[in-house]
């Protein structure tokens, strides 16, 4: 068989010059320099923009993680009932040390989503308003015990 017949992909890569250039070199079969460099760049700004819509959208489900912890500790509260008891007083002191524990953490929570891209001001608040919620709860349940030095 002669040299390159029979072979789909065969390249000749002798040279006869004593001092070869990288323009003396052909371009391997398939590959145009122009359009490659322009794909890399689209490539990676489209992947820039979908990650920061990943983190967006992980920012968010962030942000509304503590109303399912909100709608747990009502139902908790209501379960203890309206009696002093040891379990109603745990229950209460646990619904107000949550929120008080995430809110001084709320930088912390947001930190693996920053981005120049991405807006964290509004998940921020939102959580830190579900979690303030979450704290009102624990209040009016202290009230509803009457632990609470509001009344006669």
């Amino acid at each position: 068989m002669e040299k390159g017949k029979g072979r789909k992909w065969a390249v000749d890569f002798t040279n006869n010059s004593s001092t070869p250039s990288s323009r003396d070199i052909p371009d391997p079969p398939g590959f145009t320099r122009g359009s490659h460099d322009q794909e890399d760049s689209s490539l990676s700004r489209q992947q820039k923009d979908a990650e920061a819509n990943w983190k967006s959208q992980k920012a968010w489900e962030e942000a509304q993680a503590p109303f399912k912890q909100l709608l747990m500790m009502a139902f908790m509260m209501w379960m203890s009932g309206s009696t002093v008891h040891l379990f109603s007083i745990s229950i209460t002191f646990s619904a107000l040390w949550q929120p008080l524990s995430a809110l001084q953490g709320v930088g912390k929570v947001f930190e693996p989503f920053k981005d120049n891209k991405v807006d964290l001001l509004a998940p921020k608040l939102l959580f830190i308003s579900l979690n303030l919620g979450g704290m009102l709860l624990g209040v009016w349940k202290l009230n509803t015990l009457g632990l609470l030095p509001i009344h006669a």
